[in-house]
């Protein structure tokens, strides 16, 4: 009976632990929240812009259909690429059909961007949480993994904002047609991209997670290795629970490259094991 009791008290400490880091980690972020709260409209405004067909995108197609028009004039007249170069900059409004839609919105936008900034006290916590299982020389690694972790998940996060999200809008936009036009509900749009950037800023992190176990010796180069193509078939799968193919291939394409990285990772970075001397051979008489 008292080994159970034994058994029992540590998991209780923990479970104390993990919710006074919780805590800590949500007063954050509220704090966080009130800050970025006057950041919320242009970053609002930067997520709409897209709507205007008018992309990075854009300027890609002008300088193909330039190649085009000085190559093959004769297709650039037949399927009249003049036209979609010189077409006008169309602004689609985003819509509400709630009471209070627009303010529900702006809290979600402005949850985010606080929790963007606090996440280098979200990754303490993260560390202190874990950190008595950790020697002495592995707890040196805090201040790196936080710059990490942060770093890499703010570039996750750009990274979808600045070259994946004007791609997934651009595709939806080209099926507008005569009798068939966008008509985006604000909370749908703005809720499918705070989800996506969450993806993408946690898919970021994947090679700092790999990092830190190959250091602890947990995985290793030669247990991922083998495995590229389960990686891959979970990549699909976790990809797969969002509806459009296009979406799907955006996000398994990053995923599955960041497991890549991680593979390298693990072989650079990795726990060298120590291969023992060979043992003297005892002298002859």
């Amino acid at each position: 009976m008292s080994d159970d009791k034994e058994k029992v008290a540590p998991f209780i400490e923990h479970l104390v632990e993990l919710r006074k880091r919780l805590v800590i980690i949500v007063v954050a972020v509220v704090i966080g929240m009130g800050v970025a709260w006057n950041f919320s409209g242009p970053v609002l405004t930067f997520v709409e812009k897209p709507l205007t067909g008018k992309t990075y995108l854009t300027e890609i197609k002008k300088m193909v259909y330039a190649k085009v028009k000085e190559r093959a004039p004769q297709l650039y007249t037949r399927y009249k690429l003049d036209q979609e170069i010189n077409a006008p900059e169309k602004k689609r409004p985003l819509n509400y059909s709630a009471p209070l839609e627009p303010f529900f919105i702006q809290c979600k936008i402005s949850m985010l961007l606080g929790f963007v900034l606090v996440l280098p006290v979200v990754f303490l916590q993260l560390w202190m949480f874990i950190a008595p299982g950790l020697t002495r020389k592995e707890r040196r690694m805090v201040i790196p993994f936080i710059t990490a972790a942060t770093i890499t998940f703010c570039v996750g996060a750009l990274f979808f904002l600045i070259v994946i999200w004007p791609v997934i809008i651009n595709f939806s936009l080209s099926y507008e047609a005569e009798g068939l036009q966008s008509w985006f509900n604000i909370s749908a749009y703005i809720n499918f991209c705070l989800r996506l950037i969450l993806i993408f800023g946690l898919i970021f992190e994947l090679p700092i997670l790999t990092l830190i176990l190959s250091r602890f010796g947990i995985v290793s180069y030669k247990i991922l290795a083998p495995k590229r193509k389960y990686a891959l078939l979970a990549s699909a799968i976790v990809a797969a629970f969002h509806a459009d193919l296009i979406t799907m291939f955006v996000i398994m394409l990053p995923m599955y490259m960041m497991y890549e990285i991680s593979i390298w990772v693990a072989l650079i970075f990795g726990k060298k094991k120590v291969t023992a001397p060979p043992e003297p051979e005892g002298e002859t008489i």
